[in-house]
């Protein structure tokens, strides 16, 4: 029995390393750059950065806070939700493919199912939330997962490793 257990602990240690390959992550950094987002807000301005948990359920900033008045579709897609949540105004819009956009706090006329065009308006940001005044906060989950926006903005560069001698 406890053989058997170490044999499944192997196989999802094998697992999860061939999954996080640099080949693979950057395979998956290539794909999400070249979708051709634009931001969800102009001008941008970024007044809290995304900020990736340790764990599925440990603490940190699933997105990225921009200064807003008006907010745009980032990428063609399909509204899922508009409403509230614990009181603050939401909007996620389906781009298909796994990715999901959650803009919060923004009230729009928007309806579930409406197709939005990217840089289409889609509201404008309202004052509850978790965010400061004037500010939207832009979330994106990729297949469920939250990832960094700034990945289908081109807005975070591929880590270099140099030679230390």
């Amino acid at each position: 029995m406890v053989t058997a257990s170490l044999r499944s602990l192997s196989v999802l240690v094998l697992l999860s390393v061939v999954l996080a390959s640099p080949r693979a992550v950057a395979a998956t950094e290539d794909r999400l750059a070249g979708l051709g987002w634009v931001w969800p807000t102009t001008p941008v301005e970024v007044t809290r950065p995304f900020i990736a948990p340790a764990h599925a359920y440990g603490p940190g900033h699933r997105g990225v806070d921009l200064r807003a008045d008006a907010v745009r579709s980032p990428a063609d897609g399909r509204v899922a939700f508009v409403g509230r949540v614990a009181g603050r105004d939401i909007v996620t819009i389906d781009h298909g493919g796994g990715l999901v956009t959650t803009l919060e706090s923004v009230v729009s006329d928007v309806e579930v199912g409406d197709l939005l065009a990217r840089a289409a308006p889609v509201g404008r940001v309202s004052a509850a939330g978790h965010t400061v005044s004037g500010t939207v906060h832009f979330g994106v989950r990729l297949h469920g997962e939250y990832v960094n926006p700034l990945r289908l903005l081109g807005g975070v560069p591929r880590a270099v490793l140099l030679p230390c001698c």
